[in-house]
């Protein structure tokens, strides 16, 4: 009983999370951007999200809210890197350090609860009678529909196609009149302002916003991109790019549901650091793994091929002979 609660709560998370792993899917695939901003920009969604309900502003509005402070974020990653010319992970640590600072200073302390405080959740809890953890799947899940269908419909417009190329091929793209400075802004705007708005929804599902709830925030949103790349992306071939985008949130549900069973097992949390680490790893070598074993593969039926041809030859050589 208590591994199918730590995995129902572990896919409520993981569809929350997901939202933040398609804004860094924005930067890490499409424009081919390593964005650090985003551990920061997580953490700047929650707090602004914490301290406007706190003050008695609707859920929704908070949530809003905290979407355009995560653009704003990346507005300044993306001046840092397309106007004063400063490497782009470089202006992101730049923008990530600044925002701890900016956090406290949003919530005026490092931590702001959320008890008895009106959320989206709660408000889901108290119409329908849920779980908080079946509310916060409920709301993650209306959340993600409409955030593959937006971002499904905008990269099919010019402006879309123009950001998926500029970070495909540049050169191409400027060649073609197009700014690429102004679509790394957009881009870079785009995820932070996911992120951000992921963040929000995380600190009201666990009721708290803290300064370093955007912790190694990278780590997992490469991590969920890759585990939904490699068990999902082979099906990604044959569909449309709507289902790569949910691939990425699937990634990061099957990630949480890893984390949760591996804890349920007895390793301690504050190993989650070298778990998450050893998966993104081993996530990254699987083309590696799977280049050597198609090479030892082809070796192996390349010499079966030779032996099976030299031993035709040799009979063929002794048919006269006798």
């Amino acid at each position: 009983m208590s591994i199918l609660l730590a995995m129902q709560g572990a896919v409520a998370q993981g569809v929350l999370w997901g939202i933040m792993t398609v804004g860094v899917f924005m930067t890490f695939r499409i424009l081919n951007i390593a964005d650090m901003t985003c551990d920061g920009s997580f953490a700047l969604g929650g707090s602004t999200c914490a301290i406007l309900i706190v003050k008695g502003y609707h859920p929704l509005v908070a949530l809003c809210v905290s979407f355009f402070a995560g653009l704003i974020a990346g507005l300044v990653t993306g001046f840092l890197h397309t106007k004063l010319k400063i490497h782009e992970i470089l202006a992101g640590i730049l923008s990530m350090i600044a925002l701890y600072s900016i956090n406290i200073r949003v919530m005026g302390k490092a931590n702001t609860p959320l008890l008895g405080v009106t959320t989206l959740m709660s408000k889901l809890q108290k119409a329908t009678h849920l779980s908080s953890n079946q509310a916060s799947l409920v709301v993650g899940v209306i959340f993600c529909i409409i955030l593959v269908a937006a971002l499904y419909w905008f990269l099919g417009t010019e402006i879309g196609a123009s950001l998926r190329a500029t970070g495909n091929n540049p050169r191409m793209v400027r060649a073609l009149g197009v700014n690429t400075d102004s679509m790394k802004i957009l881009g870079l705007m785009l995820s932070n302002g996911l992120i951000a708005t992921s963040g929000a929804l995380v600190a009201q599902s666990q009721g708290y916003a803290d300064v370093g709830m955007g912790t190694g925030t990278i780590v997992v949103g490469l991590a969920s991109i890759i585990l939904g790349e490699v068990i999902f992306g082979f099906f990604g071939r044959f569909l449309p790019f709507w289902f790569t985008l949910t691939s990425v949130i699937l990634g990061s549900v099957v990630y949480r549901i890893i984390i949760a069973i591996v804890l349920q097992l007895g390793l301690k949390s504050t190993d989650l650091k070298l778990l998450t680490a050893v998966i993104v790893a081993l996530a990254l070598s699987i083309p590696v793994i799977k280049k050597w074993f198609s090479r030892t593969f082809l070796r192996k039926r390349e010499s079966e091929k030779k032996v099976s041809k030299n031993a035709v030859n040799t009979r063929v050589e002794e048919v006269p002979n006798a």
